[in-house]
């Protein structure tokens, strides 16, 4: 990820320019608004709706301050307060974040769920679909790097396959969402890694001889991940195990997909 995505994760709404950025302004307007209508001039009352408002600019502040247990204790307090109003849902979006800063990904994972099931035509529905992928992006990281310095007879990375998922769901249906340019490019790197995944398991597989699982995982690299950086390698899997098999047409076949795609790979000029 660049230096300018990365600034662009930090916050969960978007100004003019596309990037997220807080909505302190507009939330603030908009609580004082709701709750001045319950009011009726008792002082005692808008005192109390000061006290929320500016609970929840401090919330705001912890985690632009990068205090992200401080901010979810505001946010849940405000959300306990307010359980069945509008407010609530921006609260599970604030939520939803910093969850997902504070590296709690199954609870981001949750608000997320609970914000996408209860509000289907929100228009901030892809922001929500946004940091749940996050989140299994996340939670796939330290499972994914260490993937290939294990046995690959580890679980599969669930995980990253849920973020790819997610991610090109929301690249189709909010293509002009200010997200989908970030998911796009996490979904290449997904890709490459999960490609590069099926591929170590397919090879595994050839070297002890089962050609045909062999064969399903690294037509599974080229077919679901099209365009993966490994893609010479499912292809060599392939021809390999065609010709182990006496599949001496197919084995051609993918001969000539590599020497088509891939000219100067080695098996491609044999």
């Amino acid at each position: 990820m660049t230096s300018n995505t990365r600034k662009n994760l930090r916050t969960p709404c978007v100004d003019t320019t596309g990037r997220p950025r807080p909505v302190r302004a507009i939330a603030v307007m908009f609580i004082s608004a709701m709750l001045a209508v319950g009011c009726g001039g008792n002082e005692e009352e808008f005192d109390l709706t000061r006290n929320i408002r500016e609970a929840y600019v401090d919330a705001q502040t912890a985690v632009n301050n990068g205090n992200y247990r401080k901010a979810i204790g505001i946010f849940e307090a405000l959300q306990a307060r307010f359980p069945f109003s509008e407010f609530a849902t921006q609260i599970q979006l604030e939520l939803a974040y910093a969850y997902y800063k504070d590296g709690r990904t199954e609870q981001a994972i949750d608000a997320a769920d609970t914000f996408l099931r209860e509000n289907p035509t929100h228009p901030r529905v892809d922001y929500a679909t946004y940091i749940k992928g996050l989140a299994y992006f996340e939670r796939g990281q330290s499972f994914l790097e260490r993937l290939f310095r294990k046995d690959i007879n580890s679980r599969p990375p669930r995980d990253g396959e849920l973020a790819f998922s997610i991610f090109s769901r929301l690249v189709e249906r909010y293509p002009a969402s200010a997200y989908a340019a970030d998911a796009q490019q996490r979904m290449v790197y997904l890709k490459n890694r999960l490609a590069a995944y099926e591929n170590a398991v397919a090879r595994f597989y050839l070297e002890r001889d089962a050609y045909v699982a062999a064969l399903n995982r690294a037509k599974t690299a080229i077919e679901v991940y099209h365009g993966a950086d490994s893609g010479a390698e499912s292809l060599r899997i392939m021809i390999e195990a065609y010709d182990r098999l006496g599949m001496t047409e197919l084995a051609n076949d993918a001969r000539r997909v590599l020497q088509k795609n891939f000219s100067d790979d080695p098996v491609a000029r044999n």
